[in-house]
């Protein structure tokens, strides 16, 4: 393949096989990895931790998920940085975290379409990738299907020294009509299907940006739609941040027909991530315990208890937001934060238009402890 640039030179682009009927043996050790995963994932969405809002698990475990996905891309982010912008999305001026919410809104969008037993269909595809850009200056390119050369790495206006090149973009829509078969297959293990389907979609690389988080957010289509996280996203991204290296050596390894080396790596990363969460869910609540030790132990149906219950899934919160969380009037709720401000379980901030503002900053350095635990040498 030619490919015009300051040197003409010829290339080496990348087509895969199809995968919409392809046969996918399973060893033993692989099989015996993916039965571990599934059974961790079940402890996590049917054995729940003790919080007192689950919604907060849920949240969090999405939010942690997408600023991953995002840091993968280049796109650092703090957790503290994303809850002010998310609070305050209209005043937004930030790129980061305009792309980092509209990561989240596509996980979001993920695990609804998951939820539903519609088929999945190349459109499914265009839409999250629409949902990811909707918001970001190059919002002109969601959902739209690239018709030009891209690759991994290399120069920018020439593959030298790349890593990988995709398929040419003549091949892409019938290997996203293929892809999308293959994803709405029911006879092979659902991490065992993720692993493929994410590995696959990688390599068609199918739009000018955004392929990786897409990608990401169809692990999570398969995952719910296959009913094995009904509940709660795994921080599958987030192991792959910290191991950063393997996840591009397992794709290489996909490409080089070496699929069952590219699995065993994904389902290892799964189940590592269903522990962790479960882990994470137990820190979170034994902050929420420090909390109501700080303020003095209020009774469990008062405002200021109901705040702390809601306070990991809102870690930026307003009266009318506690309002609506915690079912109490303004009254209450605004005795109830003021007793968690003087006890030092919530700071007022100013964040965004919006005054009267408080903020659980212990929560930030949870997820920043879950993310180094993470990232420590096992």
């Amino acid at each position: 393949m030619d490919i015009a640039g300051p040197t003409p030179s010829k290339y080496e682009a990348y087509v895969p096989d199809q995968i919409a009927d392809a046969d996918l043996p399973l060893p033993g050790p692989l099989a015996a990895a993916i039965s571990k995963a599934e059974r961790a994932l079940a402890e996590l969405n049917h054995d729940p931790p003790a919080l007192k809002s689950l919604e907060a698990l849920a949240r969090q475990l999405l939010r942690a998920e997408s600023v991953a996905s995002s840091r993968i891309e280049g796109l650092e982010l703090s957790h503290k940085r994303l809850a002010r912008a998310a609070y305050d999305q209209e005043g937004v001026r930030d790129e980061t975290a305009t792309s980092v919410l509209g990561n989240i809104r596509a996980m979001e969008r993920a695990i609804e379409i998951g939820a539903n037993p519609a088929p999945i269909t190349v459109d499914t595809m265009l839409e999250l990738h629409g949902t990811l850009m909707a918001a970001t200056r190059d919002a002109r390119f969601g959902g739209v299907v690239r018709d030009k050369q891209n690759w991994i790495g290399g120069e920018t206006f020439s593959p030298r020294g790349t890593e990988f090149i995709p398929p040419p973009p003549e091949y892409v829509p019938k290997l996203l009509e293929d892809l999308a078969a293959f994803l709405n297959r029911e006879d092979l293990p659902g991490t065992h299907q993720a692993a493929v389907a994410h590995a696959q979609f990688e390599t068609i690389h199918p739009f000018a940006d955004g392929n990786g988080r897409v990608g990401r957010c169809l692990i999570h289509v398969v995952l719910r739609r296959r009913a094995l996280a009904p509940k709660y996203v795994p921080p599958i991204s987030l192991v792959l941040a910290t191991n950063a290296d393997q996840y591009v050596k397992g794709l290489t390894a996909y490409r080089a027909d070496r699929v069952d080396e590219w699995c065993f790596l994904f389902v290892q990363t799964v189940m590592a991530a269903a522990h962790e969460a479960r882990s994470f869910a137990d820190r979170v609540a034994a902050l929420q315990e420090e909390w109501r030790k700080r303020a003095g132990s209020p009774r469990r149906d008062s405002a200021a208890s109901r705040i702390i219950d809601h306070l990991p899934a809102h870690p930026l919160i307003d009266t009318r937001t506690a309002e609506q969380v915690v079912g109490a009037s303004d009254e209450a709720v605004r005795l109830g934060l003021q007793r968690l401000e003087q006890a030092g379980v919530v700071t007022r901030v100013n964040a965004g238009s919006r005054n009267r503002v408080w903020e659980a900053a212990d929560l930030y350095e949870a997820l920043n402890e879950f993310e180094r635990t993470l990232a420590a040498p096992s």
